[in-house]
């Protein structure tokens, strides 16, 4: 998931012939990138992917696809895939097909090429440049009516499985996305931007049902804000958001993204009134649709390895050692007391000119003045014992 996430785009171009963008909705971003890859494999030998459905959970991806096999068919595997620009400073996103198929004359379905790109070299809100990430699937990625048997199967017998609850919740979410609308904004990333406060999820999801637009949640994240709304429209909302709780403009930077989105005048006049219809179902009934982790640090660990301990022998072993090789801080008094214990090594040269100040020991060596003054015959060998064997000589002794 780390590379499929945007932390390693050359990594993931290696693995699924896609670049992978770091974006709020890098998860849909990463289950579209595995079917693009699944397809682009299957078209290598005359056949095509359907999905049926694409999960987003914990820390992995999951899909379901059936094969077909048809060399026509296979011709339109251009047109179901798309390349994704996305704006540095505002993450406003942009699609754009690799394909197009129009329907000719007598029936028949015509492919050309695509015309781009959907954007300037700026970013018509912020002014910033665009990242180019893709290409990916760009169709739905789940099939409504395999989603509706499957959520009927666990409905009518829940005690089957021990996750019934959390299956019904996201199941009944994925009915309610929106299966023509790709990738998805989220509500701190849009309040963020122009640095004002969140509004609600449902105050924003009334304001684009008054507007016209359509919007649904994502099974892949909380706060996912999935509309058929353009890029603009969105920005529209936001600043008459911004207009309800002032941002000081003062503190902003002339060349940052929320001074520049924030100097336009908005032209949709948004209404933020709660409507019923903007509260989902699945909320509404309590479902558990997105499921906590069930203990704090929770996540993947490191993989198994042959003849390794196990990992909670490994944490136990840390916890008893814990500090144990560290010796215990010392204060000033005490780090002075132990470095007088060591000689200046400048004051036998003669060089220390610190005095009294040194942090080191100027006290002579106890028997340095004995060795000095006394004085050995060179004519008279020295006495040894006899069990001292004498100073041996020849190569290879130590």
């Amino acid at each position: 998931m780390a590379v499929l996430a945007g932390n390693s785009g050359e990594t993931c171009y290696s693995k699924y012939g896609a670049m992978a963008l770091k974006s709020r909705a890098c998860h849909e971003m990463a289950l579209r990138i595995v079917l693009h890859s699944l397809d682009l494999r299957a078209n290598c030998y005359q056949r095509f992917v359907v999905p049926l459905l694409s999960i987003s959970a914990d820390f992995y991806v999951r899909v379901f696809v059936r094969v077909f096999t048809g060399q026509a068919k296979v011709k339109a595997s251009a047109s179901k895939q798309a390349l994704v620009f996305q704006c540095v400073g505002c993450g406003a996103l942009h699609l754009q097909r690799l394909g197009k198929a129009a329907e000719a004359s007598g029936g028949r379905v015509k492919f050309s090429a695509a015309c781009g790109p959907p954007v300037s070299p700026e970013c018509e809100h912020c002014g910033q440049r665009h990242q180019l990430g893709g290409p990916l699937w760009a169709e739905p990625i789940h099939n409504l009516d395999f989603v509706g048997r499957v959520l009927e199967a666990v409905s009518t017998n829940p005690g089957r499985f021990h996750t019934s609850e959390r299956i019904r919740g996201v199941l009944s979410v994925i009915t309610e996305e929106l299966p023509d609308v790709p990738l998805y904004y989220t509500l701190d990333q849009l309040s963020s931007t122009i640095h004002c406060n969140t509004p609600s999820l449902l105050q924003l999801r009334s304001a684009l049902l008054h507007a016209g637009f359509r919007v649904s949640l994502s099974h892949a994240c909380k706060s996912a804000v999935k509309t058929d709304a353009p890029s603009t429209a969105l920005w529209d909302i936001m600043r008459c958001w911004e207009k309800t709780c002032p941002v000081k403009r003062e503190r902003l930077s002339e060349t940052s993204p929320a001074f520049r989105i924030l100097s336009v005048e908005p032209r949709l006049q948004a209404n933020f009134t709660i409507r019923e219809d903007a509260n989902p179902s699945s909320r509404q009934r309590g479902l558990k649709r997105f499921q906590a982790n069930p203990e704090a640090n929770w996540g993947p660990r490191p993989r198994a390895r042959p003849g390794a301990k196990a990992a909670s022998e490994v944490l136990e072993r840390c916890k008893l050692l814990q500090n144990k090789r560290k010796d215990p801080p010392e204060d000033r008094a005490q780090r002075a007391a132990r470095l007088k214990t060591f000689p200046c090594k400048r004051f036998k040269e003669g060089t220390c000119q610190r005095g009294d100040q040194c942090c080191y020991s100027h006290s002579p060596l106890p028997g340095a003045s004995a060795d000095a003054t006394s004085t050995d015959c060179p004519e008279t060998p020295p006495t040894r014992t006899p069990l001292d064997p004498g100073p041996a000589a020849g190569p290879g002794v130590d």
